[in-house]
């Protein structure tokens, strides 16, 4: 079996530090030797492996960069590496460790008490517990600032009603960070798995991220205690700031998925033998490879570098659209060409093309859709905002 060499046409390598090159390969090893023979079975049967979880914690993956509390702590470009080495696995198994960092553990830590850090945490940075993000609802996806679930103040708790939709680790989430509207505005709340009235439902019969657990949350007079707000949270601010981590994450996590999708094309092209020749030797396949070779090398550079402006404080939120919104982009016409020089083989899970490309019809959307993202950047560099055109 030909051992993952990465794609570096550019030697982006020398970009990287010693323990950001070591850090990646650790991870690139345990996904071609533990994740990668069992992949095409969990995404054919739509299943989500809970032994996975330990290990990834033992490498050291949930709390990336989380201080303290037993987590590991390392830097934003590893964190980036990290998640491109495991979408080079699969897009489910990085939406996973995305949520469980940036979606949770990091508005714990940004947002949550002594209390909450010290109690969650550490659970979680060694797998023992699991998180979800409750944000987006059946109505409410592109503009979250019209949230409708409720959370009223009764004497000391908090009583929540809503729906949430498209929640990914809902069903093996012990804790889910709710988004809910109250009368000091949206606010953040720690909801557990088992509170009365708090139920995660599964979301059935799809057909991208099947290696991963998407499901429904409702919350029907779900009472919980004024303690489980997070008291740091700003409104619609806060919620936005941990969508921003997430995005980061997957600008380079869509890399993977591209990068896996050019290596095994190129590799069927050389060794695929049409009219008696390999069909690498002809002129339109040398032009689709290097394309995607081309748009990888781009997006490897962008990701750097924008690794670079956020450990230096220096990453505007729009840096990461931008990212995120080109990466993914690129990635799932990456993903569409390999099929195409696979022909009819591109359509089995044999060669893991297909597997990415429907995965990343949903990455397309998710964490910001392409035309949503597009839509910040050009409010950023024209000062006229495009989001809500006034109606006619």
């Amino acid at each position: 079996m030909k051992v993952f060499q990465g794609v570096d046409y550019y030697r982006c390598e020398h970009l990287l530090t010693p323990e950001e090159r070591s850090a990646r390969d650790t991870v690139r090893r345990w996904v071609e030797n533990q994740y990668l023979p069992k992949v095409e079975d969990y995404f054919d049967h739509g299943t989500f492996d809970r032994d996975l979880i330990p290990q990834l914690a033992e490498l050291g993956l949930l709390g990336i960069k989380v201080q303290g509390y037993g987590c590991s702590g390392l830097t934003d470009v590893i964190y980036g590496l990290v998640c491109q080495e495991i979408e080079r696995g699969d897009s489910g198994l990085r939406s996973f460790v995305s949520v469980q960092n940036s979606l949770v553990m990091y508005p714990i830590d940004a947002f949550g008490s002594e209390a909450q850090k010290a109690r969650w945490l550490p659970a979680m940075a060694r797998g023992e517990k699991i998180g979800c993000f409750g944000l987006t609802e059946p109505d409410v996806g592109s503009d979250p600032a019209r949230v409708r679930t409720r959370a009223t103040r009764e004497g000391g708790d908090y009583v929540l009603n809503g729906h949430k939709l498209w929640i990914t680790n809902g069903e093996v989430a012990d804790v889910a960070v709710i988004w809910a509207r109250s009368d000091e505005g949206l606010q953040a709340f720690l909801v557990e798995k088992g509170t009365p009235g708090f139920e995660a439902y599964p979301i059935r019969r799809k057909y991208s991220m099947r290696a991963s657990v998407t499901s429904g949350l409702v919350l029907d007079a779900a009472r919980v205690p004024a303690e489980s707000r997070l008291p740091g949270t700003e409104g619609l601010k806060s919620a936005l700031m941990c969508l921003n981590e997430a995005r980061y994450g997957i600008a380079w996590g869509a890399l993977g998925a591209a990068m896996a999708c050019y290596d095994i094309a190129l590799d069927y092209a050389k060794s695929r033998i049409q009219f008696g020749v390999s069909i690498a030797s002809f002129q339109l396949v040398q032009q689709k490879l290097v394309k995607m070779l081309t748009e990888i090398t781009k997006g490897q550079l962008l990701c750097i570098q924008l690794g670079r402006l956020k450990e230096s404080g220096q990453a505007q939120h729009t840096h990461v659209s931008l990212a995120k919104m080109n990466n993914v982009s690129e990635a799932l016409k990456i993903a569409r060409t390999a099929r195409d020089i696979l022909a009819a083989n591109g359509i089995t899970l044999d060669y893991h093309v297909i597997r990415h490309m429907l995965n990343l019809e949903s990455v397309y959307t998710y964490e910001g859709t392409h035309d949503i993202h597009t839509l910040s950047i050009g409010r950023d560099i024209t000062g006229y905002d495009a989001f809500a055109p006034k109606e006619p």
